[in-house]
């Protein structure tokens, strides 16, 4: 996302559907000095979503746009991101940002949009990920932050969070576990971007030029590694 080190924050835009658990993730970690970010903008599909109240509880820009208002999808997405693209952000975060994007859209952003979504990609894409991971058996569930491309929920991985399924475990206490791993994940990852130079590279990413061929983990600690060590 960067050239190099850059003291100036990062500006950031979030687009949000609901109650924006991971917008107040962001807003505290910068609040608390943890984030070289600027939040300049949060915007919502959804007039009346808890998270544009958190917006202006800290004092950040929130706008809405409600997709009814707009002749279809492509004219809606022209209206939300020409107010995304009038606070001139450098990253584009969708936290619980529900809508599919325009292709055309995507386009514009590519390699400065990306999204949270619960799963370990590209296993469950989509909707009623907690369900489908407790539906197959499996002994691992997560959550991905990915670049935003047109494909949905197929962008190259950046980092994951890592989750094992325990015995007894509902879509509900499976949820509740992971929301934590979920903001430390976006964090990291947001702390990531701004302080070094990441890129989609086909299906994988690249980090100060140098090829990544999985995804980033989150450690216990609050930081992303690989194989080679710690990155951020």
């Amino acid at each position: 996302m960067t050239d190099g080190p850059d003291p100036t924050p990062l500006r950031v835009a979030v687009l949000v559907s609901g109650r924006g658990s991971n917008l107040q993730a962001l807003i505290d970690a910068q609040a608390s000095g943890r984030l070289p970010i600027e939040l300049v903008g949060v915007f919502s599909d959804q007039p009346k979503a808890h998270a544009l109240e958190r917006a202006r509880a800290a004092g950040i820009p929130a706008h809405a746009c409600a997709p009814r208002d707009h002749k279809g999808r492509t004219a809606f997405d022209e209206a939300l991101f020409g107010q995304v693209a009038a606070v001139q952000p450098k990253l584009i975060v969708c936290a619980g940002y529900m809508r599919i994007v325009s292709a055309a859209v995507v386009e514009r952003w590519l390699g400065r949009m990306i999204n949270i979504h619960p799963s370990l990609l590209p296993a469950y894409p989509g909707l009623h990920t907690h369900e489908r991971v407790l539906a197959a058996g499996d002994a691992e569930h997560g959550a991905s932050v990915h670049f935003v491309t047109p494909e949905l929920d197929g962008g190259p991985v950046i980092a994951q969070a890592r989750l094992p399924v325990q015995p007894g475990d509902t879509p509900a206490t499976l949820a509740e576990r992971l929301l934590p791993l979920e903001h430390a994940l976006m964090i990291a990852t947001v702390d990531l971007l701004a302080r070094r130079n990441v890129y989609p590279a086909s299906r994988t990413i690249g980090v100060d030029g140098r090829g990544v061929d999985q995804p980033l983990l989150l450690h216990e600690d609050g930081r992303l590694y690989d194989a080679s060590g710690f990155v951020a």
